[in-house]
């Protein structure tokens, strides 16, 4: 075909392009979606047995605070990185609140150090915490795969870190807001090891996930899940 009829063929088997709507408002999208997932679980669960008086804990509030913050900055970053005209520096914008929140913890250690007795290793509770981890983090990834398809090809790395994180605070809030983790090694590893884990697994994975993605879903999602 000649390179004429190559361009003719294009311009007439071309369909309308929809833009996307700006990168904060499919954040305040997945993070509406995120606060049902938490809700949900928060119902079907319960809270924790202890919240009034860790509501009374300023250390317990702070962390809850930096915990959401990290989730709200990390998802606008994502959303923002996603765009190619983008800087990179917006993979900046979730770390003081991220750096706020792992003092919390840290300071909470320090402050309030408690030793794993058998008591403090109660089987029952770390499945109940694992499934929770699980029903929060697996459909909020799934969800912001779909919505950051597109990026695969642009910054896979950068984009799959920062949301990778969004998921993860995400998934410590629930935690922290359903379950009993007092135990020092607990907070340690429900915290910083699911957020580790989860943003590790999503930096490594981001490109093959994001082309995987996009290969199989139909162009003619609804504009809010486009990316």
């Amino acid at each position: 075909m000649k390179t004429p009829d190559l361009i003719e063929a294009l311009v007439t088997s071309a369909t309308p392009v929809r833009r996307l709507r700006p990168p904060l408002v499919r954040a305040l999208f997945w993070l509406s979606m995120a606060a049902a997932v938490v809700t949900l679980l928060a119902t079907a669960h319960g809270m924790r047995s202890d919240l009034a008086v860790k509501l009374h804990q300023s250390t317990f509030i702070a962390s809850m605070i930096f915990a959401l913050a990290t989730a709200v900055l990390a998802a606008i970053a994502a959303f923002r990185l996603s765009l190619v005209d983008s800087p990179r520096v917006w993979i900046l914008l979730p770390l003081p609140a991220l750096a706020l929140w792992v003092s919390t913890i840290g300071y909470g250690c320090l402050t309030d150090w408690v030793s794993i007795d058998v008591d403090g290793l109660r089987m029952a509770e770390a499945v109940k915490c694992f499934a929770t981890l699980l029903l929060t983090s697996v459909p909020l990834s799934l969800a912001m795969l779909v919505m950051l398809r597109h990026a695969a090809m642009l910054r896979p790395f950068e984009v799959c870190a920062a949301g990778g994180l969004a998921v993860a605070a995400t998934t410590s809030f629930a935690l922290s807001l359903i379950h009993d983790l007092d135990a020092t090694v607990m907070i340690l590893i429900w915290n910083l090891g699911t957020a580790s884990v989860i943003a590790g697994v999503a930096s490594v994975s981001g490109r093959s996930a994001f082309l995987w993605i996009a290969s199989r879903l139909p162009p003619g999602l609804p504009q809010s899940l486009q990316g």
